[in-house]
């Protein structure tokens, strides 16, 4: 096709994209090396026309492509609010620049030169005409002109607020008027761009979306800054940025499912493990258990006792939970539920629950549970450690069998030592008799405590956290936490931990896995 001259008709840029290669006015692109690089490139990419503005910049892109260019001048002018092409020594400059279409402002405003003078000069140089509209009745009046083309350009900039998507409407509105129509103005997404030719658009022009970088680059920017905002205020007021998560608390005899956001429960479920099924039915009956919460989740979150790392998991002692060696634990997850998962220790998750939302008050802290067994979790610098560190109930006693620690102080040493007493009791009703004063239950409690207190000094020397929260139904048994402060009374007070009873209860494994979740994306 020729270029700059008569040949150009209406049908050449019909069902095509037009970008505008305008930078912004004195900024780091306006100039014609910019301009023309613009100009090639979306040519290359397909498009079929360009939008242009000055004189200097048509002639130089004329160089650059075989496309048509439609062509505009714009001047802020002291006595008309008309800004696009005002003058007829426009139409001739850009007319002898190369221009093929000449774009002028069509709204029914004070102008210096009616609508009807630029077509006949556009028309008197064989080129063809766009009339910039603000709404139908300019169309109207520009097609009685005889203009070729009527775009939406100046929809929203003739008074009022400026809105922020394309006005979809209005050409469907010029499209009963002419097959002719041009969208523009304020298309900023593919998705708006289909929108307006299925509205009727003969053809659209994008502009700022591809070649004014400061503006997508600001767009970006406000988007980003809003959601950061927002994700801090909603963290700050205790809800989550994308809705409740699916925390999950795998136990040797029960497993908790609930949906949690920002720390809160929203509703909850009990269902039994069934250890003898083995994990791969754990997930199958836990994915059929809260289908009916399916769409109201996003990801999940799995706390389970044992190792987890990288994904997989592996019982440190089966006696606890028995699990294949290095089970592919989110994978399987992942897999049954469809959806993102995030898997950890048990003890290490409730660590991160009261750190975040408990008693840890979001000071560094060691967090130990005490019941059948004895877990742990470690927060420090801000950071949950993951891996073997807080699995304190494995460390080796000073015991001549070199037992681990759970096995003399947990749960299960206290009903075992009230039975060689010759009481048959749980740890539960061990303590309620050491409440009634019974000697013998209170020294297995005592002996208990006192094993906690000299771990809890340790624990101390080896992290100094601000606190260490003491959880697990042992631990918050009554009475218990104080027997353990009255073993440390007489530690100097720099080694004395800050022991503090854990608020979150049977919930902080899965406020916590939840968490670890929600940010784990």
């Amino acid at each position: 096709m020729a270029t700059g001259s008569a040949d150009v008709q209406r049908e050449d840029i019909t069902n095509s994209l037009i970008v505008s290669c305008q930078p912004v006015p004195g900024g780091p692109m306006d100039s014609a090396q910019f301009v023309t690089g613009f100009a090639r490139a979306a040519v290359e990419a397909g498009a079929k026309a360009l939008r242009i503005e000055s004189v200097f910049y048509v002639a130089a892109a004329r160089l650059a492509v075989r496309v048509p260019i439609i062509g505009i001048v714009k001047r802020d002018l002291t006595d008309s609010p008309v800004r696009i092409t005002p003058y007829l020594a426009d139409i001739e400059a850009l007319a002898e620049a190369g221009a093929d279409i000449i774009a002028f402002d069509a709204t029914d405003r004070v102008r210096p030169v009616p609508v009807e003078a630029l077509v006949k000069a556009v028309k008197a140089r064989n080129k063809l005409t766009m009339a910039d509209c603000s709404c139908l009745d300019d169309a109207r009046r520009a097609l009685a002109a005889g203009v070729d083309f009527v775009g939406t350009t100046l929809s929203g900039y003739v008074g009022g607020p400026e809105p922020e998507d394309p006005d979809i409407a209005l050409i469907a509105q010029m499209r009963t008027l002419t097959p002719y129509v041009i969208a523009e103005g304020r298309i900023r997404s593919p998705e708006q761009a289909a929108a307006a030719a299925r509205a009727g658009a003969c053809a659209v022009v994008v502009g700022s979306a591809i070649t004014r970088t400061e503006h997508v680059t600001s767009w970006f920017h406000q988007a980003l800054s809003d959601a950061y905002v927002a994700r801090g205020a909603q963290t700050a007021l205790g809800t989550s940025v994308l809705g409740p998560v699916l925390g999950i608390d795998i136990g040797g005899t029960k497993t908790m499912a609930a949906l949690v956001s920002g720390g809160k429960v929203i509703e909850d479920m009990i269902v039994p493990t069934a250890r003898e099924a083995g994990p791969d039915a754990w997930l199958a009956s836990l994915a059929q258990s809260t289908s009916a919460w399916s769409s109201r989740f996003s990801r999940i979150g799995i706390a389970v006792t044992g190792l987890v790392e990288d994904g997989r998991w592996s019982a440190l002692n089966p006696a606890t939970l028995g699990i294949p060696d290095g089970y592919p634990l989110v994978e399987r997850a992942s897999s049954v539920f469809g959806k993102p998962v995030c898997a950890v220790n048990d003890a290490q998750a409730a660590a991160w629950g009261e750190y975040k939302f408990g008693a840890g008050q979001g000071r560094d802290i060691v967090f130990l549970t005490i019941s059948t067994g004895i877990g742990g979790g470690i927060v420090c610098n801000g950071r949950l450690l993951s891996g073997l560190a807080g699995h304190f109930g494995l460390i080796r006693s000073l015991s001549e069998d070199r037992a681990p620690l759970e096995d003399g102080t947990s749960g299960r040493w206290i009903a075992s030592q009230a039975l060689k007493a010759g009481f048959k009791a749980d740890a539960v009703d061990v303590f309620r008799r050491a409440l009634k004063g019974e000697a013998w239950a209170g020294a297995i409690v005592s002996q208990s405590a006192s094993r906690v207190a000299t771990l809890c000094r340790d624990i101390q020397m080896m992290f100094d956290p601000k606190s260490i929260v003491i959880g697990g139904s042992i631990g918050l048994a009554e009475g218990y936490l104080d027997r353990v402060r009255a073993h440390l009374s007489e530690v100097p007070p720099r080694l004395s931990p800050d022991l503090v009873a854990a608020k979150l209860g049977g919930h902080a494994g899965v406020i916590g896995v939840a968490d670890l979740a929600e940010w784990a994306r």
